[in-house]
Protein backbone atom coordinates (compact mmCIF):
# COMPACT_ATOMS: atom_id res chain seq x y z
CA UNK A 1 0.00 0.00 0.00
CA UNK A 2 1.55 3.37 -0.68
CA UNK A 3 1.79 5.67 2.41
CA UNK A 4 0.38 8.51 0.86
CA UNK A 5 -2.86 6.50 0.30
CA UNK A 6 -3.06 5.08 3.91
CA UNK A 7 -2.28 8.53 5.40
CA UNK A 8 -5.27 9.94 3.40
CA UNK A 9 -7.59 7.73 4.66
CA UNK A 10 -6.65 8.04 8.12
CA UNK A 11 -6.65 11.76 7.88
CA UNK A 12 -10.56 11.07 7.08
CA UNK A 13 -11.10 8.82 9.71
CA UNK A 14 -9.18 11.01 12.44
CA UNK A 15 -12.12 14.10 11.25
CA UNK A 16 -15.05 11.61 11.46
CA UNK A 17 -13.75 10.38 15.14
CA UNK A 18 -13.31 13.87 16.36
CA UNK A 19 -17.16 14.40 14.86
CA UNK A 20 -18.50 11.67 16.73
CA UNK A 21 -17.17 12.50 20.29
CA UNK A 22 -18.30 16.58 20.06
CA UNK A 23 -21.28 15.57 18.44
CA UNK A 24 -21.07 18.89 15.69
CA UNK A 25 -20.94 18.35 12.08
CA UNK A 26 -17.43 19.23 10.60
CA UNK A 27 -19.39 22.39 8.56
CA UNK A 28 -22.38 24.02 8.03
CA UNK A 29 -24.76 22.53 4.79
CA UNK A 30 -27.17 24.67 2.89
CA UNK A 31 -31.06 23.79 2.92
CA UNK A 32 -30.85 22.46 -0.96
CA UNK A 33 -27.12 20.57 -1.02
CA UNK A 34 -26.74 16.85 -1.57
CA UNK A 35 -25.88 15.01 1.31
CA UNK A 36 -24.96 11.09 1.47
CA UNK A 37 -26.00 8.92 4.38
CA UNK A 38 -24.92 5.62 4.82
CA UNK A 39 -26.09 3.19 7.85
CA UNK A 40 -24.44 0.27 9.29
CA UNK A 41 -26.64 -2.10 11.38
CA UNK A 42 -23.50 -3.52 13.21
CA UNK A 43 -23.43 -6.58 15.85
CA UNK A 44 -21.89 -3.96 18.39
CA UNK A 45 -23.05 -0.48 17.18
CA UNK A 46 -25.56 1.18 14.86
CA UNK A 47 -23.54 3.85 12.78
CA UNK A 48 -24.97 6.77 10.68
CA UNK A 49 -22.60 8.67 8.57
CA UNK A 50 -23.35 11.84 6.57
CA UNK A 51 -21.17 12.98 3.54
CA UNK A 52 -21.51 15.87 1.06
CA UNK A 53 -21.90 15.00 -2.95
CA UNK A 54 -17.63 15.23 -2.89
CA UNK A 55 -18.24 12.16 -0.36
CA UNK A 56 -16.44 14.65 2.30
CA UNK A 57 -17.43 14.13 5.76
CA UNK A 58 -19.77 16.30 7.19
CA UNK A 59 -21.24 14.19 10.38
CA UNK A 60 -21.48 11.04 12.16
CA UNK A 61 -23.09 9.21 15.38
CA UNK A 62 -23.58 5.58 16.73
CA UNK A 63 -25.05 4.05 19.62
CA UNK A 64 -24.33 0.74 20.89
CA UNK A 65 -26.99 -1.76 20.63
CA UNK A 66 -27.93 -5.58 20.39
CA UNK A 67 -30.60 -5.59 17.98
CA UNK A 68 -28.39 -7.63 15.17
CA UNK A 69 -26.41 -10.88 15.35
CA UNK A 70 -24.07 -12.18 13.26
CA UNK A 71 -24.46 -9.46 10.45
CA UNK A 72 -28.46 -10.05 10.56
CA UNK A 73 -30.93 -8.32 11.91
CA UNK A 74 -32.72 -10.26 14.93
CA UNK A 75 -35.10 -6.83 16.50
CA UNK A 76 -36.42 -5.27 14.15
CA UNK A 77 -37.89 -2.71 16.40
CA UNK A 78 -35.15 -2.36 18.62
CA UNK A 79 -33.01 -1.30 15.43
CA UNK A 80 -35.57 1.22 14.14
CA UNK A 81 -35.51 3.42 17.23
CA UNK A 82 -32.10 3.25 17.42
CA UNK A 83 -31.69 4.33 14.05
CA UNK A 84 -34.82 6.55 14.36
CA UNK A 85 -32.97 8.58 17.49
CA UNK A 86 -29.70 8.86 15.33
CA UNK A 87 -31.20 10.35 12.47
CA UNK A 88 -33.20 12.64 14.47
CA UNK A 89 -30.04 13.96 16.51
CA UNK A 90 -28.36 14.42 13.21
CA UNK A 91 -31.17 16.23 11.56
CA UNK A 92 -31.40 18.09 14.71
CA UNK A 93 -27.65 19.21 14.27
CA UNK A 94 -27.50 20.04 10.57
CA UNK A 95 -30.69 21.76 10.59
CA UNK A 96 -32.21 19.83 7.71
CA UNK A 97 -33.72 16.35 6.86
CA UNK A 98 -32.31 13.46 6.17
CA UNK A 99 -34.52 12.10 3.54
CA UNK A 100 -32.05 9.05 1.47
CA UNK A 101 -29.57 6.48 2.83
CA UNK A 102 -27.78 3.23 1.75
CA UNK A 103 -27.10 0.09 4.04
CA UNK A 104 -25.41 -2.91 4.21
CA UNK A 105 -25.09 -6.45 4.87
CA UNK A 106 -22.21 -8.99 5.33
CA UNK A 107 -21.72 -11.13 2.09
CA UNK A 108 -23.45 -13.68 0.87
CA UNK A 109 -26.68 -13.31 3.17
CA UNK A 110 -29.06 -12.77 0.87
CA UNK A 111 -31.84 -10.88 -0.37
CA UNK A 112 -33.70 -11.04 2.34
CA UNK A 113 -31.14 -10.27 4.77
CA UNK A 114 -30.69 -7.04 2.87
CA UNK A 115 -34.69 -6.62 2.77
CA UNK A 116 -34.56 -6.12 6.51
CA UNK A 117 -31.78 -3.31 6.10
CA UNK A 118 -33.52 -1.69 3.74
CA UNK A 119 -37.00 -1.87 5.93
CA UNK A 120 -35.55 -0.39 8.96
CA UNK A 121 -34.07 2.40 7.31
CA UNK A 122 -37.44 3.10 5.24
CA UNK A 123 -39.47 3.11 8.57
CA UNK A 124 -37.47 6.00 9.86
CA UNK A 125 -38.70 7.61 7.13
CA UNK A 126 -35.67 7.80 4.63
CA UNK A 127 -35.61 6.21 1.02
CA UNK A 128 -33.04 3.42 0.44
CA UNK A 129 -31.03 4.06 -2.15
CA UNK A 130 -29.15 0.38 -1.94
CA UNK A 131 -28.12 -2.26 0.48
CA UNK A 132 -24.17 -3.18 -0.69
CA UNK A 133 -21.75 -5.90 0.78
CA UNK A 134 -20.12 -4.66 3.54
CA UNK A 135 -16.15 -5.24 2.74
CA UNK A 136 -16.77 -3.40 -0.67
CA UNK A 137 -18.43 -0.58 1.07
CA UNK A 138 -14.60 -0.63 3.04
CA UNK A 139 -12.82 -0.92 0.20
CA UNK A 140 -14.77 2.18 -1.95
CA UNK A 141 -13.87 4.46 1.42
CA UNK A 142 -10.39 3.29 0.87
CA UNK A 143 -10.21 3.74 -2.34
CA UNK A 144 -8.56 0.28 -3.16
CA UNK A 145 -8.55 -1.12 -6.96
CA UNK A 146 -6.04 -3.63 -6.29
CA UNK A 147 -6.15 -5.47 -2.76
CA UNK A 148 -7.74 -8.02 -0.28
CA UNK A 149 -10.32 -5.87 2.62
CA UNK A 150 -10.70 -8.15 5.27
CA UNK A 151 -13.71 -6.73 7.39
CA UNK A 152 -14.02 -8.40 11.10
CA UNK A 153 -17.27 -6.89 12.18
CA UNK A 154 -19.55 -8.12 15.37
CA UNK A 155 -20.65 -11.67 14.47
CA UNK A 156 -18.79 -11.98 11.11
CA UNK A 157 -15.60 -11.71 9.05
CA UNK A 158 -16.29 -10.99 5.41
CA UNK A 159 -13.40 -10.84 2.74
CA UNK A 160 -13.71 -8.93 -0.54
CA UNK A 161 -10.65 -9.01 -3.26
CA UNK A 162 -10.22 -6.75 -6.00
CA UNK A 163 -8.09 -6.87 -9.02
CA UNK A 164 -8.06 -3.78 -11.59
CA UNK A 165 -11.22 -2.56 -9.60
CA UNK A 166 -13.06 -5.19 -10.13
CA UNK A 167 -14.38 -7.47 -7.31
CA UNK A 168 -13.14 -11.13 -8.44
CA UNK A 169 -13.95 -13.01 -4.94
CA UNK A 170 -16.06 -12.63 -1.83
CA UNK A 171 -16.95 -14.71 1.18
CA UNK A 172 -18.12 -14.36 4.51
CA UNK A 173 -17.58 -16.58 7.64
CA UNK A 174 -19.33 -16.27 11.35
CA UNK A 175 -16.56 -15.33 13.01
CA UNK A 176 -16.41 -11.93 14.28
CA UNK A 177 -15.93 -9.82 17.80
CA UNK A 178 -18.32 -11.49 19.34
CA UNK A 179 -16.88 -14.26 19.36
CA UNK A 180 -14.08 -12.99 21.00
CA UNK A 181 -16.77 -11.93 23.38
CA UNK A 182 -17.82 -15.51 24.31
CA UNK A 183 -14.64 -16.63 24.77
CA UNK A 184 -13.69 -14.21 27.09
CA UNK A 185 -17.60 -14.79 29.17
CA UNK A 186 -16.06 -18.58 29.15
CA UNK A 187 -12.25 -17.69 30.24
CA UNK A 188 -13.53 -15.54 33.56
CA UNK A 189 -17.17 -17.15 34.00
CA UNK A 190 -18.69 -13.26 33.50
CA UNK A 191 -22.10 -12.80 31.34
CA UNK A 192 -22.15 -11.27 27.39
CA UNK A 193 -22.38 -8.02 28.89
CA UNK A 194 -19.36 -7.83 31.22
CA UNK A 195 -17.16 -9.32 28.86
CA UNK A 196 -18.02 -6.73 26.04
CA UNK A 197 -17.02 -4.38 28.47
CA UNK A 198 -14.09 -6.14 29.29
CA UNK A 199 -12.88 -6.35 25.68
CA UNK A 200 -13.05 -2.73 25.19
CA UNK A 201 -10.81 -2.30 28.48
CA UNK A 202 -7.69 -0.76 26.95
CA UNK A 203 -6.18 -1.07 30.65
CA UNK A 204 -6.94 -4.55 30.12
CA UNK A 205 -6.00 -5.24 26.89
CA UNK A 206 -2.67 -6.85 27.22
CA UNK A 207 -4.33 -9.65 29.32
CA UNK A 208 -7.17 -9.69 27.11
CA UNK A 209 -5.51 -10.18 23.90
CA UNK A 210 -3.86 -13.18 25.27
CA UNK A 211 -6.64 -14.96 26.17
CA UNK A 212 -9.02 -14.08 22.55
CA UNK A 213 -5.90 -14.46 20.29
CA UNK A 214 -7.05 -17.87 19.04
CA UNK A 215 -9.82 -15.91 17.69
CA UNK A 216 -8.11 -13.96 15.75
CA UNK A 217 -5.95 -16.95 14.48
CA UNK A 218 -8.89 -18.37 13.52
CA UNK A 219 -9.90 -14.99 11.58
CA UNK A 220 -6.41 -15.25 9.76
CA UNK A 221 -6.78 -18.82 9.13
CA UNK A 222 -10.21 -17.98 6.99
CA UNK A 223 -7.97 -15.27 5.13
CA UNK A 224 -5.22 -17.77 4.54
CA UNK A 225 -7.62 -20.87 3.17
CA UNK A 226 -10.17 -19.25 0.64
CA UNK A 227 -9.01 -21.48 -1.99
CA UNK A 228 -7.62 -18.08 -4.17
CA UNK A 229 -4.57 -15.46 -4.66
CA UNK A 230 -4.73 -13.58 -1.61
CA UNK A 231 -4.08 -9.69 -3.61
CA UNK A 232 -1.91 -7.37 -1.89
CA UNK A 233 -2.23 -5.16 0.27
CA UNK A 234 -4.42 -7.10 2.68
CA UNK A 235 -6.04 -4.40 4.69
CA UNK A 236 -8.19 -5.28 8.37
CA UNK A 237 -11.23 -2.97 9.04
CA UNK A 238 -14.07 -2.96 11.73
CA UNK A 239 -14.18 -2.58 15.49
CA UNK A 240 -12.86 -5.86 16.50
CA UNK A 241 -9.22 -5.13 14.78
CA UNK A 242 -8.64 -2.77 17.47
CA UNK A 243 -5.99 -4.56 19.35
CA UNK A 244 -2.50 -3.16 18.98
CA UNK A 245 -1.31 -6.48 18.31
CA UNK A 246 -4.00 -7.72 15.87
CA UNK A 247 -2.25 -6.91 12.99
CA UNK A 248 1.04 -8.44 14.06
CA UNK A 249 -1.11 -11.84 14.34
CA UNK A 250 -2.58 -11.50 11.12
CA UNK A 251 0.62 -10.39 9.59
CA UNK A 252 2.63 -13.65 10.96
CA UNK A 253 -0.17 -16.22 10.06
CA UNK A 254 -0.69 -14.70 6.74
CA UNK A 255 3.25 -14.20 6.34
CA UNK A 256 2.71 -10.82 4.84
CA UNK A 257 2.13 -7.56 5.76
CA UNK A 258 -1.17 -6.38 6.99
CA UNK A 259 -2.61 -3.25 7.47
CA UNK A 260 -5.09 -1.52 9.75
CA UNK A 261 -6.16 2.11 8.86
CA UNK A 262 -7.14 4.64 11.91
CA UNK A 263 -10.43 4.08 13.83
CA UNK A 264 -11.11 1.05 11.88
CA UNK A 265 -14.33 0.53 12.74
CA UNK A 266 -15.84 3.75 11.15
CA UNK A 267 -14.05 2.96 7.41
CA UNK A 268 -17.58 0.46 6.26
CA UNK A 269 -20.02 3.08 7.87
CA UNK A 270 -18.24 5.64 6.13
CA UNK A 271 -17.88 3.75 2.66
CA UNK A 272 -21.70 2.80 2.89
CA UNK A 273 -22.43 6.33 2.29
CA UNK A 274 -20.75 7.13 -0.80
CA UNK A 275 -22.87 4.64 -2.46
CA UNK A 276 -26.24 6.95 -1.73
CA UNK A 277 -26.43 8.59 -4.99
Amino acid sequence: MKKEFLKSSNEQLKKFAEIVNRDKPLRKVTADEKLKVGVDLGTSSIVLTVLDSKDKIVYGAYEYDHAVQDGIVVNFIESVNILRRLKEKAEKVLGRELKTACGAVPPKTGEKSAKVVANVIEETGMLCTGVEDEPTAAAKFLRLSNGTVVDIGGGTTGISIFKNNKLIHVIDEATGGFHMTLVLGGRYKIKNDEAEKLKRNKDKESEVYAVVKPVVEKMAAIVQNMGVEIIDPVIVVGGATNFTEFTTTFSKDLKRKVYKPLYPQFVTPLGIAMFDD
